[in-house]
């Protein structure tokens, strides 16, 4: 089997603690040789300072390509586009572009009347810019859509606006992600859709998230992680589950998988292990 590209998704720190834990991870999984990592924005903008802050750490501490999450709430279209603006002179030409979460205890997405009122917007503005634009997709269908194929339109509205790619949503069954990816091409989406694969670190964590962001997980996941006996026993299955999820995607034709590590590295390398995807080279600069 050919390697498959990998990306790795990590979340800005809130502390010095939370930097360490990021640091380490970084590290970690820069051994395995990603074709990008990506750093998240908190809902409403509300790490803007953090995830510019450790995207540019990033950049002069590795070699690693980073992308940068931006999203359109909160801010006028110029304060976005001045945001872009940042990351580029840092070296940044990647930027994952999303609607993004409003802010808490409100539920105005566009909390400004110049803001930029969709994904589809932002989108179309940064590929105007010469960015190269990532987008998210929805197999299982967005929280606020109105049903999966209103996802799919959606996703080629942003396709055709200038993305060159989308990652998608966590799922369980690699069934779900193929059903999608031909749903796509069916619609006439031609980009790269990268599955997301959220290894299950912390099973009452994940299961408030699915119900969160409309995720099903399968009974027999469900069963398995309700009758394991310690931590222990909880590692192994989150082991085993994700590298036989990530198994049945490559198998099918798929050739990247994106990784949301939540800043712990530790289970997401065993899995890559598991799947032949081992260390290469290391991504550190040296002064």
């Amino acid at each position: 089997m050919i390697r498959p590209s990998i990306s790795f998704e990590f979340f800005p720190p809130k502390s010095l603690q939370a930097s360490f834990s990021l640091w380490n991870c970084v590290q970690t999984l820069a051994q395995i040789d990603p074709s990008f990592v990506s750093v998240t924005y908190g809902a409403g903008g509300t790490t803007r300072q953090l995830t510019h802050d450790a995207v540019d750490a990033i950049i002069k501490t590795t070699d690693l390509q980073v992308a940068a999450h931006l999203t359109c709430v909160n801010a006028t279209r110029h304060e976005t586009l001045a945001i872009a603006a940042d990351y580029n002179a840092t070296g940044v030409t990647h930027i994952i572009a999303l609607r993004g979460d409003p802010p808490k205890r409100s539920g105005d997405y566009c909390t400004h009347e110049d803001s930029f009122q969709s994904s589809i917007e932002l989108t179309s503005a940064l590929a105007n810019k010469g960015f190269d634009v990532t987008v998210g997709a929805y197999p299982e269908g967005h929280p606020n859509a109105s049903n999966k194929e209103a996802c799919i339109d959606h996703l080629k509205a942003k396709i055709d606006a200038g993305a060159t790619r989308a990652i998608t949503q966590f799922f369980f069954e690699a069934d779900t992600f193929l059903r999608f990816r031909d749903a796509c091409a069916d619609a006439g989406i031609t980009a790269p859709i990268l599955p997301g694969i959220l290894p299950i670190e912390n099973w009452e964590g994940v299961q408030k998230f699915a119900v969160g962001c409309g995720v099903a997980i399968p009974q027999v996941i469900k069963d398995a992680f309700s009758n394991a006996s310690d931590p222990d026993m909880m590692n192994l299955l989150a082991t085993a589950q994700a590298t036989e999820l990530c198994d049945d995607l490559l198998s099918n034709g798929v050739d990247h998988l994106h990784f949301y590590t939540l800043n712990k590295p530790e289970l997401t390398h065993r899995i890559c292990y598991a799947l032949g995807i081992t260390p290469t080279i290391r991504h550190q600069k040296v002064a």
